[in-house]
């Protein structure tokens, strides 16, 4: 497998978030016990946390079982809280090196290779299905409704240890027995084995015609922010696209992230490069802040650079949904001072922070929320998410990105008329009537980068 030789090179990352740095302030482990750990883990959170101003001194070890809990406990507990008295840092982890170089390098990691949502504490929807993944080859396919997993119905599941036992169930079986009900209600079993699983991370573009005399629009389907946008192995790259729209005369463009939990800043500045560096190269795309003990040093601004295929964009559709986080609302925000931006879908999941990733031990990466990101006008904070512009329903019984598909429809017609178009059914808001709509929820994904910025499983 190919190296990382410049993504991790040092011994400070930043990712889903970010770029590196050659010299970490945190001393290495003097010893890799289970207690020498804990004490690394707490020492970088005083140094790295972005709210380490309201972690108490006096924090013991001792009351930590394992590394992974104390990041859980510190970070939930004297991180700072929402309105609903829940924890705002639900980011910040423990997890293996390997695992980490493997999904920001190469898009891959381990697991069955879909995603998912729980449909009235009753099904596990699919919503997304990976290529070639032991999932899309034992025949899932988006809309599916999984009931019982090795004999046992997910509605149990559900009720007897919440969502969360899900993905536990998930992190103790390798191979798993699925019964499945298709969209005609017919149902069949699948039996599939976790195995090494690729995201590409562009699965589709096109340009799409919306009338004569008008230039098209582009529209580009971006599953997660890892570096194999940038070269185009295993599929399409940035270059690729929006070569392929400036052919087209294309001046608006569709970016498709309702999924896209963010991945490398690295990956975002660039996104943005070709999305406004064509007429804003040299101006404020985002700015970074660390904590006050951190600011001096690492506080930067990243600036618009002119690619070759650089796109005067005029108007910014992003699909979104409560799963859109962290790089995708990145870029959002940050074009927002220089095109007409639009949301459709639903609100952005709330992301306004990002990560730094800190190697120990070997095999083990830190990963605590470290700084917070704004646009060129100062913007950012947005914990209850960027809002929607465009409310519409995500149909899972429809493939992503098909002619049909109600998000790309009202993404068409506003770039079309520079309106959204009127929902059929609407209820309170404009969304769709409550009575119709199914209970969706979506599983913790706080514990792998695959997890946290995929939602892959």
């Amino acid at each position: 497998m190919r190296k990382l030789a410049v993504l991790f090179l040092t011994t400070l990352l930043v990712a889903g978030c970010g770029s590196s740095s050659d010299d970490a302030v945190t001393a290495p482990p003097t010893a890799c016990s289970n207690d020498g750990q804990k004490q690394f883990v707490l020492d970088a959170l005083y140094d790295w946390y972005l709210w380490n101003d309201q972690l108490p001194a006096d924090l013991n070890i001792a009351d930590y079982a394992t590394p992974e809990e104390l990041v859980f406990e510190v970070t939930t507990t004297y991180g700072p809280q929402d309105a609903m008295g829940d924890p705002v840092d639900r980011f910040s982890y423990v997890g293996s090196l390997v695992e980490d170089q493997q999904f920001f390098g190469e898009g891959q990691y381990e697991g069955f290779g879909f995603r998912w949502s729980i449909e009235n504490d009753e099904v596990m929807r699919v919503i997304d299905v990976f290529a070639s993944s032991p999932a899309g080859v034992a025949g899932f396919e988006r809309g599916h409704a999984v009931f019982e997993l090795n004999g046992r119905t997910v509605a149990n599941i559900v009720a007897t240890e919440g969502i969360e036992g899900l993905g536990t169930f998930f992190d103790n079986n390798d191979t798993v027995d699925f019964s499945i009900r298709r969209l005609d209600n017919s149902t069949f079993n699948a039996l599939a084995t976790k195995g090494i699983v690729t995201i590409i991370p562009i699965p589709q573009r096109r340009t799409i015609d919306i009338g004569p005399g008008v230039p098209p629009v582009g529209y580009m389907e971006f599953r997660t922010f890892v570096s194999t946008a940038h070269d185009g192995l295993g599929g399409d790259d940035f270059d690729d696209v929006f070569a392929e729209f400036i052919a087209a005369g294309v001046n608006d463009v569709i970016i498709d992230m309702r999924y896209n939990g963010g991945g490398l800043v690295a990956t975002a500045e660039l996104l943005g490069d070709y999305l406004g560096g064509f007429a804003n190269g040299g101006l404020v795309f985002s700015n970074t802040e660390f904590n006050a003990d951190r600011a001096a040093q690492y506080n930067s601004t990243d600036f618009f650079s002119r690619r070759g295929n650089s796109l005067d964009t005029v108007r910014l559709i992003v699909i979104a949904s409560e799963s859109t986080a962290s790089a995708s609302e990145l870029v959002t925000n940050s074009l927002i001072p220089y095109a007409d931006v639009w949301i459709v879908g639903d609100n952005t999941f709330g992301k306004p922070v990002g990560q730094v990733g800190i190697d120990f031990c070997t095999d083990r990466i830190l990963r605590p929320t470290a700084f917070r990101t704004t646009n060129a006008n100062g913007d950012g904070d947005y914990f209850d998410g960027l809002p929607v512009d465009c409310p519409v329903e995500d149909d899972f019984t429809i493939p992503i990105g098909a002619d049909n598909d109600p998000n790309l429809v009202a993404a068409v017609s506003i770039a079309a008329t520079g309106a959204c178009p009127a929902p059929v059914v609407v209820g309170p808001q404009g969304r769709q009537a409550a009575e119709i709509k199914p209970q969706i929820r979506y599983p913790e994904q706080r514990g792998s980068a695959a997890r946290q910025y995929a939602g892959a499983w």
